[in-house]
């Protein structure tokens, strides 16, 4: 049995990883030309300074197009890390899960009227861990399920706002 589980979110577009390879190979050039081919004396350090910052704001603009979020669930240490990820580099803590209540789908309202459904463990009688957010309900409700089976919790479907029902994870899993 696989205990651990990988959730990704959504790919970038391509023209994003264009732009953050180019802001990167940019900023390498800039960073190399300070350090190796501008003197830092009195009178260049003000043009050497900028050069040098320069690639730095390149640095900062590769990063913002490129970081990644993945939640890693380790099942047998009971454990949860959410990461933001920029190439090998992940930053991120684990938190350890002890005593699980359920797994709630919920919509939220974005700002041109559309919804986005999150899918969120419950535990410890109060909080939660956001697992998971997409634009389609059938991909949450399949992660949602599959974690609730894994775990051995009961699913809530809460996209109805005051209108929360438990599913009958049965009846799902035949249809």
């Amino acid at each position: 049995m696989n205990d651990h589980i990988v959730i990704d979110e959504k790919v970038k577009p391509f023209w994003q990883t264009i732009i953050a390879a180019l802001a990167f190979t940019l900023a390498l050039a800039f960073i190399l030309y300070s350090i190796f081919y501008l003197k830092w004396d009195d009178k260049n350090s003000a043009y050497s300074g900028k050069t040098f910052t320069r690639g730095l704001y390149l640095i900062l603009i590769g990063i913002v197009l490129s970081v990644h979020k993945r939640i890693y669930i380790d099942l047998e240490k009971s454990r949860f890390r959410s990461t933001n990820e920029v190439g090998p580099i992940k930053i991120g803590n684990w938190v350890t899960i002890n005593n699980y209540e359920y797994i709630s789908i919920f919509t939220q309202p974005l700002t041109d009227g559309s919804f986005t459904f999150k899918v969120n463990l419950w535990y410890d009688k109060n909080k939660h861990f956001t697992l998971y957010e997409k634009n389609n309900f059938e991909s949450a409700l399949e992660l949602a399920y599959i974690l609730s089976e894994k775990l051995n919790i009961d699913l809530l479907d809460a996209t109805i706002p005051n209108d929360f029902k438990w599913i009958d994870k049965d009846s799902l899993k035949n249809s």
